[in-house]
């Protein structure tokens, strides 16, 4: 794919969490704190996905609030990269599943000063968006604790929260399968903060994922974007990119056309979270 030119901004980047070296232990101890019975409706999993009731964002202006950040934190990777000061998730985001990823996580934290300076001090001088946060409980004092992604098939019990059925990490197939839902293989009928995801065998990872922003936060022209990092090209570290879906349907590539007559192209997802 191919990569368009804009002028950086100043961003709001949060903390880069890796692999291996995030945030530790899980919900069950966060419950048993706020002295919650595992028998709550929060813990029911009515839609029977995997998700307990009480991590969904059942309130119009959380999903808001939620997907604003979702789409801003993801897209402004792109603008960060290349600069004289590089973002502090560079290290973290090294494929399409990790800008989500980060992303994702960045958009359920509480967005206060000690987060804008456990970035860098000088972002609380930067002119950030005011999106608010979510009226729940934030990441990671929420009820699915440290762990963020379903791991596995099959309606949430309890026990999930302590068997490793939750983790932190979650490649493409991962997200696809067990964290977001099919809405349509019509690329109309993405919203902001759905994933378009593909499925390319014999390229690295089969699987490979791209948001869907809408509006871009910093281009005026323009109407529909998705933002997506390459993973490794050739060897090679890959990139941030962002283009214009009325372009990328047009692809020199078929297999990268966002049609429902392109095999490649599973359809577009959204998060179980916002069902």
């Amino acid at each position: 794919m191919w990569r368009f030119t804009a002028v950086p901004l100043l961003l709001l980047i949060a903390v880069p969490t890796q692999k291996g070296s995030e945030t530790p232990t899980r919900a069950a101890s966060i419950a048993s704190e706020q002295a919650i019975s595992k028998t709550s409706v929060i813990w029911r999993d009515s839609l029977r996905d995997g998700f307990p009731d009480g991590a969904r964002l059942d309130r119009p202006g959380d999903r808001t609030t939620f997907v604003r950040w979702l789409t801003f934190l993801a897209e402004s990777q792109f603008y960060q990269q290349g600069g004289s000061r590089p973002s502090p998730a560079a290290s973290e985001i090294r494929d399409c599943a990790a800008l989500i990823r980060f992303a994702f996580r960045n958009a359920l934290v509480a967005h206060n000063d000690s987060w804008r300076q456990s970035v860098s001090p000088e972002l609380s001088q930067t002119r950030e968006p005011d999106f608010g946060d979510l009226h729940k409980p934030t990441y990671p004092s929420w009820i699915l604790g440290a762990a963020l992604f379903r791991t596995r098939p099959g309606p949430f019990v309890p026990a999930d929260l302590d068997d490793g059925a939750f983790a932190q990490f979650a490649d493409a197939a991962t997200l696809l399968h067990y964290n977001t839902f099919l809405v349509s293989r019509d690329i109309h009928a993405a919203q902001s903060g759905d994933l378009l995801f593909y499925y390319q065998p014999g390229q690295g990872g089969a699987y490979h994922s791209m948001l869907f922003v809408g509006r871009s936060w910093f281009q005026t022209a323009g109407s529909d974007w998705v933002v997506y990092h390459t993973g490794d090209l050739d060897g090679r570290a890959g990139e941030v990119r962002e283009t214009e879906v009325k372009l990328l349907m047009q692809h020199p590539d078929p297999r990268w056309r966002p049609l429902a007559a392109n095999p490649r192209f599973l359809g577009v997802y959204r998060f179980e979270l916002l069902r």
